[in-house]
């Protein structure tokens, strides 16, 4: 009778460790049900291109070690909406497009301007937010945009390849726009007084002056019309679901509080 007794309790011992095990098993790897009304992407791994120096759209934290910023928030809320898992991978800016277009990442989260000649090989979600160009100088600069136009010595950086490049070129024709991988560098070569200023958009300089507090400032506004979105291969199928978790992120304030969060917007 014992020995009956204890081979009842054995089994249901293991039974009870392998309901467990596969009670644990499904949200592991699904992740979860998609947001009611959103498509479900069934807990799909999807691979999310980021610089991880472009705060405060993505860097990462020297504490941790671990990415943080608007990018890492807003996909995994996405993710969250829509029933998919994100795997963020250190991408470099130079050549990201052609990698787009090649299917290497499931999707570019990297504050990126849409742009016409970009839509042609890449394709684009909605916009999440609308950004503007700034100079940005060190703090005890006297000159202003004007005067940096005028002033035919004056050194001015951007990040080579991107929509920030174009505007340095057409607002400071007459000058050799320096170039650097990214815009970390552009910004220590402007604290060590290598160049004079760094064409940037707002959200990324104010960023840099919150890294760097006391050093940076901007000293003028250049545009203020860009559109930024993510980026997916051609004719990917995660633009939709992408878009509709954006819509429902716009209409219940989430967009809107990351925005704020991370300061894309006041």
């Amino acid at each position: 009778m014992k020995k009956l007794f204890l081979l009842l309790s054995v089994l249901v011992v293991l039974s009870m460790a392998l309901s467990a095990c596969g009670g644990s098993a499904a949200p592991a790897e699904t992740g979860g049900a998609a947001q009611a009304g959103l498509p479900d992407l069934g807990g799909k791994t999807i691979t999310v291109a980021v610089e991880n120096a472009y705060p405060p759209f993505n860097s990462i934290d020297e504490a941790s070690g671990k990415g943080v910023g608007w990018d890492y928030d807003a996909v995994t809320e996405v993710c969250k909406r829509i029933n998919c898992v994100a795997d963020f991978k250190q991408a470099a800016w130079d050549g990201i497009f052609p990698a787009m277009a090649a299917n290497e990442y499931d999707v570019l989260a990297d504050g990126v301007t849409f742009t016409a000649e970009r839509d042609e090989t890449v394709d684009f979600s909605i916009p999440y937010v609308t950004v503007g160009q700034v100079l940005l100088t060190r703090a005890n600069e006297t000159r202003d945009l004007d005067a940096f136009k005028a002033d035919a010595k004056a050194l001015v950086g951007t990040q080579i390849g991107t929509t920030n490049a174009i505007v340095a070129e057409e607002t400071f024709p007459d000058k050799t726009i320096q170039s650097f991988e990214d815009f970390g560098a552009a910004v220590l070569a402007l604290i060590s007084g290598d160049i004079d200023a760094v064409v940037v958009d707002n959200v990324t300089a104010s960023g840099y002056m919150g890294e760097n507090e006391g050093k940076l400032m901007i000293a003028g506004q250049i545009t203020s019309d860009e559109q930024l979105a993510f980026v997916f291969p051609p004719d990917s199928d995660l633009v939709g679901p992408f878009n509709a978790a954006l819509e429902a992120m716009k209409v219940d304030g989430t967009l809107d509080a990351l925005n704020k969060k991370w300061g894309l917007s006041q």
